[in-house]
């Protein structure tokens, strides 16, 4: 048995690795767009506790500390649950294999992913108050887990398993109704969402890619490998989809059926992991961050399975491992060009690597790009601004003008027209260009900019939805 004094070593040595941290991808919009207090209430608003968080951050800082202090709380609860629920010679187990895994770095470094994170903290909390035979507590605490993020709304249907008393998982699953009506309607109204009606992907797709998908997250779990930010996504099979969710179901068959608690406790997480892999899309197939509050149980699970004697040695492998998996995180720039050899077919890696590298390097990064997309406006673009930092005005305005074409609409594109006018002495063009954006973005910073110093007046910035 590893001493207890080194659950809490170990759960912050390899995650603070990658400390002060960086920002990727979603991160940026957190800098960008500074939310007011009473935009955190709006029916629109997802996440609102979560996005509290985000809010004092931008007053007070230390964005990536309270990722890793929120991780820290996880492993404390989870430590008490198994205290309660599992026999004494193995409860340790179960936190030590929680708080280092390295399927979970991905939510602890990346601080658009706090939402996991505070959900978690907040469903342990009530799976704490649960075992200790408190369940209107539970309920109590599980409004704040949806307010953090409503992935967790199959929390009540899991908490069956253990001890079924109805009125307070009634009161519950109202909530997660609630929750999940919110959820819909936001991705209905809201532009870009990326989720729901705006995943790009049909719930019958999504739902055959999840039969595959979930098999990878629990290889991962076994084997952690492949941990990229940006995965590849997995082939949408009807015969691969039917077959995996045929062999889910009989696995979590059996393992009720046989009624050991390790069993029980892998259903459970099954049951976690439902809502973002089953019917309501998502635009990223697979995304190892949808795994954090189903590992709580399956590190339950997997404490009854693991021989004693051979636990300190996977818990310090799995630090090591993720001690490796922060050293990554220190650098942007080798997130996304790992991301961009483990899934040579995907886009978006790239896109993100040309973003950060100097022009020269980024113009051979968009040239492969091409050979993936021809024809992108989001590949004109950066080869425009690649471009214009190289001093070529013409060719960037050739850039972005095919970036346009595709996205007449776009106030970002009529920006960055402008700005390759500008660079080419057509002023008046570029204002006409500046005010064009901001006819569709009132409130884009860089064009209220541009114009005023080119002598032109914006428009009042209204936010538009």
């Amino acid at each position: 048995m590893l001493p207890r004094w080194s659950l809490f070593l170990l759960a912050l040595l390899p995650h603070a690795l990658a400390l002060p941290g960086v920002f990727v991808f979603d991160d940026y919009s957190l800098l960008a767009n500074s939310p007011e207090w009473a935009d955190l209430w709006r029916l629109e608003q997802t996440r609102p506790l979560t996005y509290l968080t985000f809010l004092l951050n931008q007053w007070a800082g230390g964005w990536h500390l309270l990722n890793l202090a929120a991780h820290l709380t996880c492993v404390w609860f989870l430590d008490r649950i198994a205290r309660l629920a599992l026999p004494a010679n193995i409860a340790w187990v179960a936190p030590f294999l929680f708080a280092v895994h390295p399927l979970l770095s991905e939510p602890i470094q990346y601080v658009f992913a706090r939402s996991s994170l505070l959900a978690t903290l907040f469903c342990l909390a009530a799976l704490y108050a649960w075992t200790r035979d408190r369940p209107w507590q539970a309920v109590a605490w599980f409004i704040p887990a949806l307010l953090a993020k409503e992935e967790c709304v199959a929390f009540p249907l899991a908490l069956v398993l253990f001890r079924p008393a109805w009125g307070p998982i009634a009161a519950m699953l109202t909530l997660s109704l609630a929750a999940g009506l919110r959820v819909l309607y936001a991705t209905k109204v809201v532009a870009g969402a990326g989720s729901g009606f705006a995943a790009g992907v049909s719930p019958g797709e999504y739902f055959l890619a999840q039969g595959t998908v979930i098999w990878s997250y629990l290889l991962r779990c076994l084997l952690p490998f492949g941990l990229t930010l940006d995965p590849a996504a997995p082939a949408l099979g009807f015969e691969a989809g039917v077959l995996g969710w045929v062999l889910l179901v009989v696995c979590a068959g059996i393992a009720l059926w046989r009624g050991h608690p390790a069993g029980r406790w892998f259903v459970f997480g099954l049951i976690l992991l439902l809502p973002s892999s089953s019917v309501l899309p998502a635009a990223d197939l697979i995304a190892w961050r949808r795994m954090y509050l189903p590992m709580t149980a399956f590190s339950l699970a997997a404490a009854y399975l693991l021989p004693p004697r051979a636990v300190p040695v996977v818990v310090l492998l799995l630090a090591f491992l993720s001690g490796a998996r922060a050293l990554v995180w220190r650098s942007e720039a080798d997130l996304w060009r790992e991301a961009s050899v483990a899934a040579p077919e995907k886009l978006r890696p790239r896109l993100q690597l040309a973003r950060l590298a100097p022009p020269p390097e980024s113009l051979i990064i968009l040239a492969a790009a091409e050979q993936i997309a021809p024809g992108d406006p989001a590949i004109a673009s950066l080869k425009g601004k690649a471009y214009l930092q190289q001093g070529d005005a013409p060719r960037a305005l050739a850039e972005f003008g095919k970036a346009l074409a595709q996205q007449p609409n776009d106030p970002k594109a009529i920006l960055n027209r402008g700005v390759a006018l500008e660079a080419l002495g057509q002023s008046e063009a570029a204002k006409a260009d500046f005010l064009r954006a901001l006819e569709r973005d009132p409130c884009q910073l860089q064009a209220r900019e541009n114009l005023l110093r080119l002598g032109g007046t914006p428009p009042p910035c209204v936010p538009t939805n």
